[in-house]
Order: C-alpha cells, then sequence, then structure tokens
C-alpha cells in the first residue's frame, strides 16, 4: 500500500506541473510588467509556404486554394509544395495550381520529417523572412498571412498560428477536439505569450529562416513538432503565439482513423521527453520558468488520458485503503480543475455551446480508448517508422 502511495503522489507531482507553471505565469504577469507585443513598422515580412505532401490529392487542392486567397501582397509570399514518395496525381494538382514543386522519391526516408528536411535545402530562403509549414489537410483564413505578420521581424524566432479543427460539426469526437483546441491555442497559449514563455509547435509553425540557417532542421523522430519545441526552447530560441492568425486542420472523424495519429503523438511526445528532459534541466540558455513550463508541455497526457489514469488511481487508492488516500486524491483531483476550467471556457465560446457540452457525454468512452492507447503507443517510443493518416474527402 506504501508503493502505491508513493507511486500516486508522484503521478499526482507530474499531472499538477501545467497548473503551478500557469499560477506562476499569472503571478509573473500580475506583478511585473510585460510589453506588449506589437507589430513591427517594417514592411511585411517576407513568407514561404511549404506544404509537405504524401498522397494527397484529396486534399492538397483546398489547401494550395485557401493559401492564394489570402489577403497578402503576392510580392511578399511564394508557395511551395514538397511531394514526397507521391504515387498519386500531388505533383500535378500542386502545379495546376500555382505552386512550385518539389518531387522526392527516397522511399527508405519517408515521412514528413525528411521531406521538409530535404526540401530546405532546396528553398531560397536567403529570399524570405520565416518558412510556413502547411499540411495538406489544412485551409487557412484569408487574414491568416497578416496575422503572422504581427510578429515581424520574424527572422530570429519560431511562431505559431492558431489552430482550429475544419470540421467540428461532423460529430462528438471534432467537437471535443474543437474544445481543446481553443483551450489551448487560445488560453493556455495567451497565457504563456503574457508571461514571456514559448508555446509548443504544431501544425502552421513558422520558422524564421535565422533560426534555419543556424540550427537546419533538427527534427527527425515521430514527434517532430515537439522534438523542435525542446531543441529550440533548449538552445533559447523564442517561440510564440500568433492569436491573429487562424489555420483549420481536418480532424479525424472516427476512433478508427485517429488510431495511427494518436499512436504516433504519443509515442513521439514520450520520446521527446525521455531525450531532451534532462537537456532541458541542464540548459544555461533558459530561466527555471521556461524550464518548468516545458517539462509541464512535454509531460503531459492530454486530456482524456490524465483524466483516466486519475480515475485509475483514485479507484485504487480508495478500494486499498492506501495511506494519505485522502490527501492524495484531492491532489489528483486538483490536477484536473485547470483542464475543466480551459474546457467550459472553450465551450461557452462555441457559436453552439449547449450541442458542444453534450459532445462531452461521449468522453467516458473516449478516455477508456485512449488508455488504450497510451498504453499500446508504448511500443512506438524511439525512432519508429512515419504512419501516414488516413485523409477525409
Amino acid at each position: 500500500m506504501i508503493v502505491l502511495s508513493c507511486l500516486a503522489g508522484l503521478i499526482a507531482a507530474v499531472l499538477l506541473l501545467p497548473t503551478l507553471s500557469d499560477l506562476i505565469s499569472v503571478v509573473t504577469v500580475a506583478t511585473r510588467r510585460v510589453t506588449p507585443r506589437r507589430g513591427s513598422s517594417e514592411a511585411l515580412p517576407r513568407l514561404l509556404f511549404l506544404v509537405p505532401a504524401h498522397d494527397e490529392e484529396a486534399l492538397i487542392a483546398s489547401c494550395l486554394e485557401s493559401l492564394r486567397s489570402m489577403r497578402y501582397p503576392e510580392d511578399r509570399l511564394a508557395r511551395w509544395v514538397v511531394a514526397d514518395n507521391c504515387s498519386d496525381q500531388t505533383a500535378r494538382i500542386a502545379r495546376a495550381a500555382g505552386a512550385t514543386c518539389l518531387e522526392r522519391h527516397v522511399p527508405t526516408l519517408p515521412g514528413k520529417p525528411h521531406a521538409i528536411a530535404w526540401a530546405m535545402e532546396r528553398l531560397p530562403l536567403q529570399d524570405f523572412d520565416a518558412v510556413v509549414i502547411v499540411d495538406a489537410d489544412i485551409v487557412v483564413d484569408p487574414q491568416f498571412a497578416r496575422g503572422l505578420a504581427r510578429a515581424h521581424p520574424m527572422r530570429g524566432k519560431v511562431v505559431q498560428p492558431q489552430n482550429n479543427v475544419r470540421n467540428p460539426g461532423d460529430n462528438a469526437l471534432t467537437r471535443m477536439a474543437a474544445v481543446l483546441s481553443a483551450a489551448n491555442h487560445h488560453l493556455a497559449f495567451g497565457l504563456k505569450n503574457r508571461a514571456e514563455l514559448n508555446v509548443p509547435l504544431s501544425a502552421g509553425m513558422t520558422v524564421g529562416t535565422d533560426v534555419l540557417a543556424r540550427h537546419k532542421w533538427p527534427a527527425f523522430s515521430i514527434g517532430e513538432d515537439w522534438e523542435l519545441y525542446a531543441i529550440l526552447t533548449e538552445q533559447g530560441v523564442r517561440t510564440e503565439s500568433a492569436p491573429e492568425a487562424h489555420l483549420f486542420a481536418e480532424e479525424a472523424r472516427s476512433l478508427e482513423q485517429s488510431a495511427t495519429q494518436r499512436h504516433r503523438w504519443a509515442a513521439g511526445k514520450l520520446t521527446v521527453l525521455a531525450r531532451y528532459a534532462p537537456k532541458l534541466v541542464a540548459s544555461r540558455q533558459i530561466a527555471w520558468r521556461q524550464k518548468l513550463d516545458a517539462l509541464a508541455e512535454l509531460s503531459s497526457l492530454g486530456p482524456a488520458v490524465h483524466l483516466g489514469l486519475v480515475g485509475v488511481l483514485v479507484t485504487a487508492l480508495l478500494l486499498a485503503r492506501a495511506p494519505l488516500a485522502v490527501s492524495l486524491v484531492g491532489a489528483l483531483g486538483l490536477s484536473l480543475a485547470r483542464m475543466a476550467l480551459y474546457a467550459a471556457v472553450a465551450v461557452s465560446q462555441e457559436r453552439h455551446p449547449w450541442k458542444t457540452a453534450l459532445a462531452f457525454s461521449y468522453l467516458p468512452f473516449y478516455t477508456l480508448w485512449r488508455l488504450g492507447v497510451q498504453l499500446t503507443a508504448l511500443t512506438m517510443l524511439g525512432d519508429k517508422p512515419w504512419i501516414r493518416t488516413q485523409r477525409n474527402r
């Protein structure tokens, strides 16, 4: 029973890290003057949009159409596609849509990270301020580039746009995903910006060309976005959020469709945590607040897994009448407060809040499924092959 209590205490401490980091950020923002971010008075930044695509003939046309429809000077941007080991019409569709298309045929090194690194060696980076990496299943808001431009000058940092779900009304899964996305990008990342902490990276990450010149493309794991975040944070490179830049990503409509994606995300994040946590702790480039926040982000399990793990531990502690069970149950319950608060605020801001709230009736079943995914993801730790997620047409 003592072992159970010690294990529960350790897990509770890890689960409380994001809450602790947020509380420190709130105090930091409230007690010292943080200079608000302002757009630069310089000319609009020159942006190169790079779309890594593997057999994306179903969706790439809509992606490129949205990039072409942005309200931004044409002489300040370019659209490139890297058709990576494609066996379909991706390259032809990309060229027909007016994009410059590179075709890569290296079947022994599949996957987006290798495609990006290969393309970076062939892009005219010296002519641009930043490279915007956009997945083929994404569409962007017409003001997307203008929103990114508010973070100019951009050459020496990385900017993360606000990710939204492209198909939130499909079913309960996509509605819950939309709430999670809003909670992260609008609420949590907004606090990090004000506290001058790095935000995690994902779809649409915009990498300054000075950063690329110094670090090249360094992330090759199955969790390349988390790996890039960890590498750059450890090196003291700023990654900030651009809340005015909105993009919309296709969310999987079924558990079967999302299984490979969730396995890859879970295994990739755990791999990055194991590899880079010691480097983050030892880094002399960042302050202790940034170290704490980065460790909190990398060790975070995601809301459903977090909820499921708390449920399992609380049940075990109470049934076993373990030492300090009441205190440990309280700590575990407290770890859910931050997540519940962000989710409630995000639901209240939805266009149909009651319908969105009703979608969470599916959460218990989804939580059990996600716990199973998390366990089986342990078999994918390390440098496992990249597996493509099935796309919706």
